[in-house]
């Protein structure tokens, strides 16, 4: 089942907005339309990298899920108020993103007061995401997310965690989280690269492009699941 958008602390204009996407999730037993975002960072690094991804998982979680995703998303900035018009945010890349501070504090008024954020390793961005990430919440760290969390058991089973989708340095996949007051409001995954598997670009493994968008279904039912009010 799915939740309605927490509006704790968003901008007035908005509040409107996702109170009526609550009364639909209590009226419908499908959701609303909603869309994905794509986050378009600054630093030099390749936001717009993997064009496809969004795409191909909205398609996926609404052909698996029953959800009701525009299979188009959006491009939102961190400084910006229509960040809170989505749910579900995703950044990707391989290499520098930055934060000013007016972003930072946008993005942590976005994420604690209901917002989720995507990282996907493209590999080369963990050191600046995790910088960035430090900038957004100072006293949070990321942790990594035990097997037994339950982001890894929702319509899919996955009982070692992340899979391996694209090779980049051999090392094992781990997924990392921020949680804040309880609640996971970023999730990380770092030499894993699930964002390859959801795009249809780069030749991967049908098995292991059927794992990615598995997986990726799992965080996005997380998410708007009440399981996602648990956090740990």
């Amino acid at each position: 089942m799915f939740r309605s958008f927490s509006l704790i602390n968003f901008p007035v204009m908005r509040l409107w907005l996702f109170l009526a996407v609550t009364l639909l999730f209590v009226a419908f037993s499908a959701a609303p339309t909603l869309k994905f975002a794509l986050l378009k960072y600054k630093g030099g690094g390749d936001w717009y990298n993997d064009v496809n991804s969004l795409k191909n998982l909205a398609k996926f979680c609404n052909d698996n899920l029953g959800t009701n995703f525009d299979l188009e998303h959006a491009v939102v900035e961190p400084s910006s108020p229509d960040l809170f018009n989505y749910p579900f945010v995703y950044l990707t890349g391989h290499g520098n993103f930055t934060l000013d501070n007016e972003e930072a504090a946008n993005l942590r008024a976005y994420l604690s007061g209901g917002g989720f954020l995507f990282i996907n390793d493209d590999y080369g961005i963990d050191p600046y995401a995790r910088l960035a990430m430090k900038k957004v919440f100072p006293d949070l760290d990321f942790v990594e997310l035990p097997f037994s969390h339950p982001v890894y058991h929702q319509k899919f089973d996955f009982p070692n965690g992340l899979p391996k989708v694209h090779e980049h340095e051999n090392k094992t996949p781990r997924g990392y989280g921020l949680i804040y007051e309880g609640r996971l409001v970023c999730f990380y995954n770092y030499e894993c690269d699930l964002g390859d598997g959801w795009d249809d670009v780069h030749n991967d493994a049908p098995v292991a492009r059927q794992k990615a968008l598995q997986m990726g279904a799992n965080i996005v039912q997380y998410v708007f699941s009440l399981n996602g009010e648990k956090g740990t």
